[in-house]
């Protein structure tokens, strides 16, 4: 897994890291080497600057020094709003004397966010396994941050095979989880995928056995059967029963594991409401990757993923 020189999500880090106090010397010596920092905002004040913990002191970015984009316009104040009471990234620009004769540090998270981006457009490519902080989530996608608050998309259809109605089936504001950058636009635009990390078909058959009854997740109801989640990349179809419900918890009989169709067979035995949910596992835990075949050898049927290199 990548971890471009010191560049990490949000938050990312222990709390103890993000949430120490800084002593004037320190911000001192780390205004001098450029060092970025992390502290919680608790404010935003009425002209959207945001008010940072230090510790020794308080600590102020600017409106236009909250985000890439903000002075320009193409970001929106909630990019600001939305980070108090959480932890923010930050460069010292410098230590100052407010009118009551305390000293203030001025701060700037857009700097920090513009060394990031050039470090992914300079030195990073489509494959490369890099960590992620989910941000928030829509029907279409999650947006996670790669690094000092940069956002980028990763879609619904890319999370996992296993398919999931919303990106909240699988994961969690907050979440700390591993992604692979699938492209980078000319414009900036990162987009992510997550899927070719949660193994093949293979990897997570092996780990269930005809005969056996196990849990599972009711993900879609169609007119030939019911798709049962068994694992994040791996689904089962299961024959029609009544009062089955997407959402629910399923013990389900497995009556046949079919390399050669990548079909898993399934009696559903009982559905219920529950808590349960299926752990990530991820089985790809290298820097790169170049291509992805979820499929058996055996199976006609193939399920590819290439990452453009160019």
């Amino acid at each position: 897994m990548i971890i471009m020189k010191g560049f990490y999500p949000e938050g990312f880090l222990q709390p103890e890291e993000s949430q120490k106090n800084y002593s004037a010397t320190s911000l001192s010596d780390a205004s001098a080497k450029g060092t970025i920092l992390e502290a919680m905002a608790y404010m935003c004040d009425s002209d959207h600057n945001l008010l940072v913990n230090l510790g020794s002191m308080r600590g102020i970015i600017p409106r236009d020094e909250g985000a890439i984009g903000i002075k320009e316009g193409f970001t929106k104040d909630i990019a600001l709003i939305s980070r108090v009471g959480k932890t923010v990234c930050f460069v010292v620009e410098d230590i100052k004397i407010d009118s009551l004769g305390k000293k203030y540090a001025l701060l700037s998270r857009r700097k920090p966010q513009e060394l990031c981006l050039n470090e992914i457009r300079e030195n990073c490519r489509a494959g490369d396994i890099i960590d992620a902080k989910i941000t928030h989530l829509e029907s279409f996608g999650a947006f996670c941050d790669i690094g000092c608050g940069i956002i980028a998309l990763l879609p619904i259809d890319s999370i996992s095979i296993s398919r999931i109605s919303h990106p909240r089936d699988r994961f969690q504001v907050g979440e700390n989880i591993k992604v692979i950058i699938k492209s980078i636009g000319e414009d900036g635009k990162i987009t992510l995928s997550h899927k070719e990390l949660l193994g093949t078909w293979e990897e997570n058959a092996q780990y269930f056995l005809q005969g056996e009854t196990v849990s599972g997740i009711v993900r879609s109801i169609e007119s030939y059967g019911i798709f049962i989640e068994l694992a994040p990349n791996l689904a089962g179809l299961a024959e029609l029963k009544p009062n089955v419900h997407i959402g629910q918890t399923a013990s389900v009989y497995i009556k046949s594991v079919i390399p050669e169709k990548m079909k898993i067979k399934l009696i559903i035995i009982d559905s219920f409401d529950s808590n349960y949910s299926q752990e990530k596992k991820y089985f790809y835990l290298e820097d790169h990757i170049d291509s992805f075949s979820y499929s058996p050898a055996v199976s006609n049927k193939k399920i590819d993923s290439y990452f453009n290199n160019d």
